[in-house]
């Protein structure tokens, strides 16, 4: 459980540190999000749906490899 919460605290950082910052801090600040699979199961699926779209995000703007 408490994988769970270090990612939902994750989300919450990054969202506010996103609104505050310029397109290229994201890729200076943020990392891609790798979790066990252990972790993604017991994630709600709008958390994996936030996860997702960071590391797409993060793929686009900074080139992330999977």
């Amino acid at each position: 459980m408490g994988s769970v919460v270090r990612v939902c605290a994750f989300f919450a950082l990054t969202a506010i540190a996103g609104c505050q910052t310029a397109k290229g801090d994201f890729c200076q600040i943020a990392h891609p999000i790798r979790l066990s699979q252990q972790a993604i199961d017991a994630m709600s699926d709008e958390e994996v749906k936030e996860a997702l779209a960071h590391n797409r995000l993060g793929a686009r703007l900074c080139k992330w490899k999977p």
